[in-house]
């Protein structure tokens, strides 16, 4: 993503919240995170887009990749 690059939204269509009600199991992101996404500036959103990364890391233990490649 280029440094004025718009972000797109992390969700990728599965939207269940994990046990504890945290995370999206599909995107990472809290209820809060997907309600705002919207209104947020683009600097929030690629604050949001680390921080599902590292979400997603601690998870798997591997990179989350947009593209659903494992």
């Amino acid at each position: 993503m280029s440094e004025h690059a718009f972000p797109e939204s992390p969700c990728v269509g599965l939207c269940q919240m994990d046990a504890e009600r945290l995370y999206c199991m599909g995107c990472q992101r809290t209820l809060n995170e997907i309600a705002g996404w919207s209104s947020m500036s683009v600097g929030d959103k690629r604050r949001v887009l680390q921080e599902i990364s590292v979400r997603a890391n601690a998870a798997t233990g591997l990179p989350k990749r947009r593209d659903g490649a494992a």
